[in-house]
């Protein structure tokens, strides 16, 4: 299975070791008319049953796997496949010419070159990914920075300024099959990386090799 690049640095050379603008880029789906104009409000007061019932279901849903289009902030497009395993586990796998690799394990995020040989890794619990593949998701949290919910769309906003200052996760579902549509990361300089997902399966069992970090090519290499 081949892997490639799900992010570019701000100077567009892939490998280079991330910032946390850098990392809140990484995993983001893309945007739909009139989201940009969600204003955050107090999320208990606007979450009705419905959103509730609809972050319940995708929580419930503890393995999915599928395809995924990702545009960058400055339009760039890449694709490939990527596995989700909750609480905690994620890997992206990249169609070449990309050498990038991104697998969280439940405990770390790691960000592997293998045209250079270098990994970057941080804590999974200081990043949105955090949210995104947590057991659940109460709209009435303070996470919670807003809840829309449309007729043909239901849009939900986190973010944790304690953990990850102005960045947030954007999910939005179809408010019919309580399926996962897309999401955005957005950094905190406002940029956007956008990600669609299609062919997704849901409950499908996956191998727990699938989201083994290398920890000994990390430890060897990551600070050459």
């Amino acid at each position: 299975m081949k892997e490639t690049d799900m992010i570019r640095t701000e100077s567009g050379r892939a490998g280079t070791a991330l910032t946390r603008r850098g990392f809140t880029g990484l995993f983001a789906f893309a945007l739909v008319a009139g989201l940009s104009a969600l204003v955050p409000a107090d999320a208990s007061a606007q979450a009705g049953g419905a959103a509730q019932k609809i972050a319940d279901h995708f929580a419930s849903v503890k393995t999915m796997m599928g395809e995924f289009v990702q545009f960058g902030p400055r339009g760039e497009q890449t694709g490939g496949k990527f596995y989700i395993n909750r609480p905690g586990k994620i890997r992206f796998n990249y169609e070449d010419p990309s050498p990038m690799r991104v697998i969280a394990d439940g405990k770390s995020v790691v960000i592997g070159n293998r045209k250079l040989k270098t990994w970057d890794i941080y804590p999974l619990s200081k990043t949105p990914l955090n949210l995104l593949l947590g057991e659940k998701i109460d709209l009435s949290a303070k996470m919670v920075r807003s809840v829309k919910e449309e007729a043909d769309l239901t849009t939900i906003v986190l973010g944790d300024k304690t953990m990850f200052g102005d960045s947030t996760i954007t999910m939005m579902f179809d408010p019919k099959t309580y399926d996962l549509r897309q999401w955005t990361i957005t950094d905190a300089q406002g940029k956007d990386t956008s990600v669609m997902i299609f062919n997704v399966q849901t409950g499908v069992p996956l191998d727990d090799k699938v989201f083994a970090i290398p920890y000994d090519e990390v430890r060897n290499r990551g600070s050459k």
